[in-house]
C-alpha cells in the first residue's frame, strides 16, 4: 500500500476522531481507510489508535507521532506548492484559539484585514475561553494572556493588551471613593482568571490617583497589593456582565470596553491599569505552515491589537 496515503489517512482519522468521516474526506470506503491504518501500524510496529464501537482516539505513541506528521504533511505539501503559481500563497484552514475578549470589533476588523489579504486560508476560531490542548487537538496557534505556556511550545509576543478598572456607575454611586490603589481592597472585585492577584506583582501596573494626579513613583519598592476577588472567571464576558449589573470593580481588556466607557455603561474607576503580553502558542517552530507564518507577521505588523484606551477617572 501507498504509505504516505496510509499517512494522510491517518491524520484524517485522527484529526475526525471517526474512520467514516475520514473515507468521505478521502473519497475512500471505510474498510480501505482501516486498512491504510493498520498498514502504517505494522509498519511502525506499534498501535497509534485506540479503537471501540463508539469512538476512536489516539494512544500515547500516537500523539507523538501525529504532531511530527503534521508538521512533515504540511511541509511536503508546501514544498509540492513551490512548483505551482501557488507557492506564495497560504491556503487551507487555520485552527486558532484565543480569549473570550477577542469576540471584539477590533479583533474581527483585524480578521477581515488578514481574509482580504489571503483569501484562500479559512478560519476556523474557538473562543471558548478554555486552556485548549495545542497538540492534542489539532490547533495550529493559539493566543493567550501568558508568559509561560511551557517549554515544549514556541511563543512570540503579537500584542501588548491594556486592562484597566472599571464599574457601573450605579455601583460607583453606592459605594465608597477609590482615591488610592489600597482602597481596592474595600471594594467588590471581578478578577480574570488569567491575571495574578496581587498587583504588585504586574511591574507595569499604573496608577494616578484622584487626590493627587501623581503617577505612582516606580522607583520606591513595591507594597504587596493583594485582590480577594468577589468573582473570578476565565470568561472575560461573564466578567463585563457582572459589571454592567453594579455586582462591582471589574479588571477588563481595552478591547471590550471602549464602547461601554463611550456610552457611560461602564466608567473606569482610577486612572489606572496593566499591561500584559498577548503571546501566540505554537507546537513548533520548524515546518511553520505558511498560513500560520503570514497570521502572525499580519498580526504584528498591523498594530491595532496595541491600541491603548484613553480614560478619564471618576
Amino acid at each position: 500500500m501507498d504509505t504516505l496515503v496510509s499517512m494522510r489517512t491517518f491524520r484524517s482519522v485522527a484529526e475526525l476522531g471517526s474512520f467514516v468521516a475520514a473515507s468521505e474526506r478521502l473519497n475512500l470506503s471505510p474498510a480501505m481507510t482501516s486498512k491504510h491504518v493498520m498498514h502504517l501500524e505494522a509498519k511502525l510496529s506499534v498501535r497509534l489508535l485506540n479503537r471501540t464501537s463508539r469512538k476512536v482516539s489516539l494512544t500515547e505513541a500516537g500523539s507523538a507521532y501525529l504532531v511530527q506528521l503534521v508538521q512533515t504533511l504540511d511541509a511536503l505539501d508546501e514544498a509540492e506548492a513551490s512548483i505551482s503559481q501557488s507557492a506564495t500563497t497560504p491556503k487551507g484552514t487555520l485552527r486558532l484559539s484565543a480569549p473570550v475578549w477577542a469576540a471584539s470589533q477590533v479583533f474581527a476588523e483585524v480578521l477581515a484585514g488578514y481574509c482580504e489579504q489571503h483569501p484562500d486560508v479559512d478560519l476556523e476560531i474557538d473562543l471558548s475561553g478554555r486552556f485548549v490542548d495545542v497538540v492534542d487537538e489539532a490547533y495550529d496557534l493559539v493566543l493567550r494572556v501568558s508568559d509561560s505556556p511551557g517549554d515544549q511550545f514556541i511563543t512570540r509576543r503579537v500584542a501588548r493588551v491594556d486592562f484597566y478598572l472599571v464599574a457601573a456607575p450605579s455601583y460607583i454611586a453606592q459605594h465608597p471613593p477609590v482615591e488610592d490603589v489600597a482602597d481596592l481592597a474595600k471594594h467588590s472585585l471581578l478578577w480574570y482568571q488569567g491575571l495574578p492577584k496581587d498587583l504588585s506583582s504586574l511591574n507595569n501596573w499604573r496608577a494616578r490617583l484622584n487626590s493627587t494626579s501623581t503617577p505612582v513613583d516606580s522607583k520606591k519598592p513595591r507594597q504587596s497589593m493583594p485582590v480577594a476577588p468577589k468573582l473570578i472567571s476565565a470568561n472575560e464576558s461573564l466578567l463585563r456582565e457582572a459589571a454592567l449589573q453594579a455586582m462591582g470593580i471589574a479588571a477588563l481588556p481595552h478591547w471590550m470596553i471602549n464602547e461601554d466607557i463611550t456610552q457611560g455603561r461602564l466608567q473606569p474607576i482610577v486612572d489606572a491599569g496593566f499591561t500584559v503580553n498577548l503571546q501566540a502558542i505554537y507546537p513548533s517552530r520548524k515546518y511553520l505552515s505558511s498560513k500560520v507564518r503570514t497570521f502572525l507577521d499580519y498580526l504584528v505588523k498591523d498594530g491595532r491589537l496595541n491600541s491603548d484606551l484613553q480614560t478619564t477617572a471618576v
